[in-house]
């Protein structure tokens, strides 16, 4: 199967480890990149990059992961990340020394620090990346259908202007991979909530049966993106899809479901 990824992204690789950037953020002056799972230490099977997950990893093995994609990212900065919680929460690291891992339950992370990378975690869900091309400011969002439902990407644009003054013309976003809206099926519940959120939601959705669909979270993310002012062609979509392509990226629903366990990926995002 083909790894090359579409004309929006490149591939860095270091010492085996292999990282989608988007050429949209960095060309904009920000450091960023959508892990794989390529090139670490983790057992899962065997030499995978798992960034996450210490109650199916060691911390030894999640240290080491770390310390390899960091290293592919390059630069010198001090990792930002939360716990994340499905929430709409939204975090602003203030400082370098503002930075710190894992101990905040949200869903997005907020800052304009040079030396700070934020990072969350993926496994299926959606990834976004934003960065102000004028103030510096940057973004790094978790949003799970529960968080799309919310507007979880929204509250970190609302939480940048607050912070940074930012102009939603002045924004570049990266969509990374994600479960696909050709594979993640949800059920009634899911689809009522978007209907109840969204003004007329259907184009989102392709019914399977028994009322469950199919989702398109790439699209739902990138439409609120464009409706708070985004220029869509300053939005970059990855056309990778977790589900799909379980040779490069972790899947909760492939991979929980068939061997009791998954890894973990990571979206970073800080100033060069």
């Amino acid at each position: 199967m083909s790894i090359l990824p579409d004309n929006h992204f490149y591939w860095r690789e270091k010492d085996g480890v292999r990282v989608l950037v988007s050429r949209l953020l960095e060309d904009h002056g920000f450091a960023n990149g959508f892990s794989t799972r390529l090139g670490g230490v983790s057992p899962f099977p065997e030499n995978d990059l798992n960034l996450s997950g210490y109650d199916e990893d060691s911390a030894e093995n999640i240290a080491e992961n770390r310390r390899r994609f960091l290293s592919a990212i390059g630069g010198s900065y001090r990792l930002a990340s939360c716990w994340q919680v499905h929430s709409s929460d939204v975090r602003h690291v203030r400082d370098h020394e503002d930075a710190a891992d894992g101990n905040f339950r949200m869903d997005a992370l907020v800052s304009g620090s040079e030396g700070v990378l934020l990072g969350v975690k993926t496994a299926d869900c959606v990834p976004v990346l934003i960065g102000d091309t004028r103030s510096g400011a940057f973004a790094a969002v978790h949003a799970g259908w529960r968080g799309t439902v919310q507007s979880i990407v929204g509250n970190a644009v609302e939480k940048m202007i607050a912070e940074y003054g930012t102009k939603t013309e002045d924004l570049v976003a990266a969509i990374g991979p994600a479960a696909s809206g050709r594979n993640y099926e949800v059920g009634p519940d899911v689809i009522e909530a978007f209907r109840e959120q969204f003004d007329r939601p259907e184009h989102l959705f392709e019914p399977t049966q028994n009322g469950h669909a199919k989702i398109d979270l790439h699209t739902a993310n990138r439409e609120q993106l464009t409706r708070l002012g985004v220029d869509p062609e300053r939005i970059s979509v990855s056309e990778f899809c977790t589900m799909e392509r379980t040779d490069l990226f972790f899947s909760y629903r492939i991979e929980k479901r068939r061997y009791g366990k998954t890894g973990r990926l990571m979206s970073v995002i800080g100033r060069r």
